[in-house]
């Protein structure tokens, strides 16, 4: 579902600000695959998904999505291949408009539009049923204003958005960070939730070893742009935090150094 070949991204290039970002990046993913990605500051995280949304076009390498080169193709274009979360709660929604109006603009992610009514009854019979399988309440509010949400109902509304089309691939980027612990765990439930049950593959960027451990069926570490741990299976069912540990610093021949990464529950 998504192959990437000797990816490679410096910014700054030739200048005193130079920074190598990812150092020929291979990774290949299975339809269905669920893999979480995890790496101190300045691993290439981030980088590495805004590569393949296109918000970077990389210096060498390519990326195919479903068998597609899109590595030359526009962000926008691209678009119709993906869906996406991002950290901040604020972005993926527009918030002043209804979340009826918000799903049914990602309704039409990839389709050509016409000039129609925006949201018919029958649309908003399915937003209704499609809301209430999050259980917070929302298919009581769909004339609601987004903007008017908590980050946590926000981030629900985002990943239903980003999923309602079948994306060929979903990109989870921090998704949860600026959430508190309790409203984290829940949208990290939803979120294996609605990736389970409708087989997306996906890649989700976390600060959290025991989140990536916990979830998906494979887990990379990034490291100075290098992919320098990959564990799936079995093997990563078994794992534990000292052992992924063991895993970087053996990998990278560096201690892995974000303290909230380790310590976060």
């Amino acid at each position: 579902m998504l192959k990437i070949t000797d990816l490679q991204k410096t910014f700054n290039p030739g200048t005193v600000n130079a920074k190598v970002a990812l150092c020929g990046v291979d990774l290949t993913l299975e339809d269905g695959d669920f893999v979480t990605v995890i790496g101190g500051n300045g691993a290439g995280k981030s980088t590495l998904l805004n590569a393949i949304a296109g918000v970077w076009k990389p210096d060498y390498g390519a990326i195919e999505l479903d068998g597609v080169d899109v590595t030359n193709m526009p962000e926008h274009k691209r678009a119709q291949f993906l869906g996406r979360v991002f950290q901040d709660p604020m972005k993926g929604t527009s918030p002043d408009m209804e979340i009826a109006e918000n799903l049914a603009i990602a309704s039409k992610r990839g389709i050509k539009r016409r000039f129609v009514w925006g949201v018919k009854k029958s649309d908003r019979e399915e937003y209704r049923k499609l809301l209430a399988t999050l259980e917070l309440g929302l298919e009581d509010r769909l004339s609601t204003k987004v903007g008017l949400l908590s980050g946590g109902q926000r981030q629900a509304v985002t990943l239903l958005m980003a999923t309602l089309n079948r994306p060929k691939l979903l990109l989870l980027d921090e998704h949860t960070a600026a959430l508190d612990p309790k409203t984290a765990s829940k949208v990290l439930a939803l979120t294996n939730k609605i990736v389970t049950e409708n087989h997306l593959t996906t890649l989700m960027i976390t600060h959290n070893m025991h989140d990536a451990i916990a979830y998906g069926n494979r887990l990379i570490m990034m490291h100075e742009g290098n992919i320098v741990v990959d564990v799936r299976g079995e093997e990563k069912s078994k794992l534990t935090i000292e052992q992924l540990l063991y895993l970087f610093e053996a990998s990278s021949g560096s201690k892995f150094g974000s303290d909230k990464a380790i310590l976060s529950r």
